[in-house]
């Protein structure tokens, strides 16, 4: 049912202005998610491959799929701009974690052990520029993900991140965006029901002061008046008392298309800078 649920294309959100072409789709047949799961590619125009590259991956949304960012922005041009390999991998509805409940579903080994080896077989990798983004949904992975692997990322980005894993709230954005719990449904799919300890622990805040000794630098950014807001300004206030370096960045915008297509180029000049300081 997740699987399926992933590919439910959220009709508010398509207020979009590019379709961009991939370079390459990639189809991975995964023993850890019992199912085909698709990815798109982009490679610089002038790539070389007998160079390395710099590589973001970026996350979709809940109720997306892989295809959003192709049609929220112009991935080649970023591509292109930055000299980046980007890969969109699709992430149905699993908040890119292994699901406690369901053996068949566990998205975040497909991710390590499935796609990460793939990229690094299929493409020249700049070991020490690995990127990661998303949003939403997958800026909760996007941050999940570093502060589980800083080894793997150099840095990450999460714009208009789903960061607090919930019951109230995420009744609260399932019945504003869909008029229907399935947002719940999901997660308790994923964390088990709500009154297990799974889901605060799993917020990035508390996963964050479980790893008291992480200190990579990350952006994150959200719109005044989205409704996840709050949860941002949470964020930057542990990180701040934690010392981590970060960067945010407060702008006019709600949780939508437009919003994106104009936050996700501040994660490029982000990460941009990261490969600069490194290479003089």
């Amino acid at each position: 049912m997740m699987r399926i649920k992933g590919f439910i294309i959220l009709i508010a959100m398509l207020s979009v202005g590019f379709t961009t072409v991939a370079q390459g789709r990639w189809t991975i047949k995964s023993d850890y998610l019992k199912c085909d799961v698709p990815a798109l590619v982009f490679k610089p125009s002038n790539y070389d491959p007998k160079r390395e590259y710099p590589l973001v991956y970026l996350l979709h949304g809940y109720s997306e799929n892989y295809t959003q960012w192709s049609r929220t922005i112009d991935c080649q041009d970023l591509a292109n701009k930055y000299n980046t390999i980007i890969v969109c991998p699709e992430g149905f509805t699993s908040f890119y974690i292994n699901s406690l409940y369901d053996e068949k579903f566990q998205y975040e080994s497909f991710f390590f052990k499935e796609l990460v080896p793939k990229v690094h077989e299929e493409l020249n990798i700049d070991v020490r520029n690995i990127f990661i983004s998303g949003l939403s949904m997958g800026g909760y992975g996007a941050l999940r993900y570093l502060i589980l692997r800083p080894d793997y990322f150099n840095s990450a980005g999460s714009t208009s991140g789903a960061l607090v894993i919930d019951f109230q709230q995420s009744q609260k954005m399932s019945q504003l965006f869909w008029e229907d719990n399935r947002l719940n449904n999901d997660l308790s799919q994923l964390f088990g029901n709500n009154n297990t300890d799974n889901w605060n622990k799993n917020s990035i805040i508390n996963l964050l002061r479980d790893n008291s000794d992480f200190s990579k630098i990350f952006i994150f950014d959200c719109g005044t008046e989205d409704v996840l807001y709050t949860a941002n300004l949470e964020l930057k206030s542990v990180v701040d008392s934690m010392k981590v370096p970060t960067t945010f960045i407060s702008q006019p915008g709600t949780h939508d298309t437009d919003y994106w297509s104009k936050s996700i180029e501040h994660h490029f000049v982000f990460f941009d800078q990261i490969i600069k300081r490194l290479n003089r």
